[in-house]
């Protein structure tokens, strides 16, 4: 019977159905946003190079409360241990190579030098210290 009298009330009364018809709009769009916001999270984590699928990466992500930028979130992947530093590692590449160019450049193209201290220190017979001895003096003489 109060069942009967509140169906009655809701037909009566658009405002409240109204009312209703917007609070489940409100909430499904809420669920919506979140959805968005959580997954522009994500993409911003694989643009910096973070798989979120890893499960120390995981941890990270959702411990994560700086910037939501790839550039922010790639150096605090640095900071973290989760990525490598390859602008460093390319700095360095490059310095080599340079090091490289300017020997040549010098005149030093010749192979690097031989310790032939280590070598014959390290031969396990008599003959193979009289072959490094040998080397070492026809390196000798080609200077």
């Amino acid at each position: 019977m109060d069942s009967d009298f509140d169906e009655e009330q809701e037909g009566r009364n658009p405002l409240r159905d109204r009312m209703k018809q917007l609070e489940a709009e409100n909430a499904e769009l809420k669920a919506q946003a979140d959805a968005s916001s959580s997954a522009a999270r994500e993409l911003a984590f694989v643009k910096a190079g973070i798989d979120p699928e890893l499960p120390i990466s995981k941890y990270f992500v959702k411990a994560y409360d700086g910037e939501l930028n790839a550039d922010a979130i790639r150096e605090a992947g640095i900071e973290a241990g989760l990525l490598k530093d390859t602008q460093a590692e390319s700095i360095q590449q490059e310095a080599g190579t340079w090091n490289r160019s300017n020997q040549v450049a010098a005149g030093s193209d010749a192979e690097p030098q031989v310790d032939f201290v280590t070598r014959i220190s390290q031969a396990k017979s008599a003959a193979e210290v009289d072959m490094l001895l040998s080397e070492a003096r026809s390196q000798q003489s080609a200077l």
